[in-house]
Order: structure tokens, then sequence, then C-alpha cells
């Protein structure tokens, strides 16, 4: 069993490669994967245990907190991070009260939720090749700060406005998955389809086709190969993204060990 474990979830993929980056740093470490069903809930052997994430709305993706609350910690030094293009919502506070957080941190990050906003759209305002470099370093400082056993002093923030928008989020998913479409230049590939978290997507006489189960994750939007899929008009023209470091078969992968 791994000393390390490291629960994450990640849509775009920069959750990922944070995760990726910590574990590289702590060494001997399980990234037990969080878009489904996580295969690995007992993590009470472990020295160590984390929790990296996306602000979805001002809160949590999809399952995820359901999911942490299925998961044992045992006596393990704790650590939650949260990637978020502006604020970090009330994430890390739901964790903390599943589980106390000895440690956590916030790092910002291109935007995944580009029917909203460009993907550069980000606090403090950076492109996307410095976003990335800032990334890894604040990564890189945060598995220090782990190793190093540092605590921070005080919780992780939670406000009112957050907490009414993460409780909308689901609400606002199910009316944009109507406006999910493929065009001509979908290559039929499936990638989609396997992609999603939920099951939303199958296809029909090669095409896919879009239900209304939907969490906002966008990662079949981010990873398709010819930008084939769209969520309304505005990512007709808007510039995709997703982590550089990180390809659409990393995401479907259960758990991924790092030495």
């Amino acid at each position: 069993m791994s000393e390390n474990v490291i629960f994450c979830f990640s849509g775009s993929g920069n959750c990922l490669d944070i995760a990726r980056t910590i574990a590289a740093k702590l060494g001997d470490t399980d990234i037990v994967l969080m878009r489904r069903e996580p295969t690995v809930t007992d993590a009470s052997h472990a020295r160590r245990v984390g929790f990296v994430f996306p602000c979805y709305a001002g809160g949590l993706p999809g399952h995820v907190e359901d999911y942490v609350k299925k998961i044992r910690v045992g006596d393990a030094y704790t650590f939650g991070v949260v990637s978020c293009a502006a604020y970090p919502g009330v994430g890390l506070r739901r964790i903390d009260r599943i589980h106390p957080l000895r440690y956590w941190t916030v790092i910002s990050h291109q935007s995944a939720c580009i029917w909203l906003m460009p993907h550069t759209t980000m606090l403090p305002p950076l492109k996307a090749e410095a976003a990335q470099r800032r990334a890894e370093l604040l990564a890189e400082q945060a598995a220090q700060d782990i190793l190093a056993g540092v605590e921070t002093d005080c919780h992780p923030p939670e406000n009112s406005f957050n907490k009414l928008e993460t409780a909308l989020w689901p609400t606002l998913c199910k009316k944009k998955a109507a406006a999910l479409t493929v065009d001509y230049k979908c290559l039929s590939c499936g990638q989609c389809v396997r992609l999603c978290p939920q099951g939303n997507i199958r296809l029909v006489d090669k095409q896919p086709v879009f239900g209304k189960n939907c969490i906002g994750c966008l990662s079949c939007l981010q990873f398709c190969p010819r930008q084939a899929i769209h969520m309304g008009g505005p990512t007709q023209t808007r510039e995709r993204w997703h982590n550089p470091n990180v390809e659409a078969a990393d995401l479907m992968q259960k758990l991924i060990h790092i030495d």
C-alpha cells in the first residue's frame, strides 16, 4: 500500500496535473480519480491523505462530496488543494467538515467554463503558458509544505453567495446540457462517451447524443480532438483549453501510482 493517497477530480486536467506534481514530490503516492465512484475508499493506512479538485460554481464538482463521505482517513496528515479561475468557493470548507484539513491552499489557473467566459479569464490575469508555470510552482510549494507537515492556522473560507451559487449549479447544468451539440467535424471516435463521468453521452448512428445528466466538467468539449462539441453560441468561437500535461486517456484512469 502507498504511503500517500490523493483523491482527485479533474475536468480540464488542471487538478490532475497539480496532483501529479505534488505526488512526484511526495513519492510513493496513489492518485485516486473521483470522476466516478472511487475504486479506493479506505485510506486509513496512509501517512498523508489529500484532496485536489476544481471549484465548480463556488462548490464541489459532481458527486465529490458524497464520495468524500465514504473515504476513511484514519490518523493521516490531511491536506486540500482547490484550483479555480478566480475564487476558491466553499468546496474546501465542505471537505474540512468531513475530514478536518490540517493544510489547505488555493491555486488559480485557466477557466474551463468557456460557455461563460474565455479560458484566460482568471485572477491574477495571466496567459495560458504563464498560468501553467505559476500553477506548477505553487503545486511544488504545496508539496514542500506538506512534506514539512505545515498546518494552516484557519479553516477554509465560505460565504453565502457561493453557497447559493453551488446550490443552483445542478439546475443550471441541466439547462446548459440542452445546449450541447456536435457539428460536422465529428469523427465518431467515441472519446466523449468514454470520458464523460456521468455516462451522459452515447453514440447514435455514430453521432454523440447528449442527455441531461451533466455536471459541467466540459471534458467532452475541451478534449474533443476536432473541437466538434459546443455548448451554445460562445463556444463556437472561443479557444478550447485543457492542461498541456494531461490527455483524455489520463482522466479515464481509476488510479495512477507515482513512485
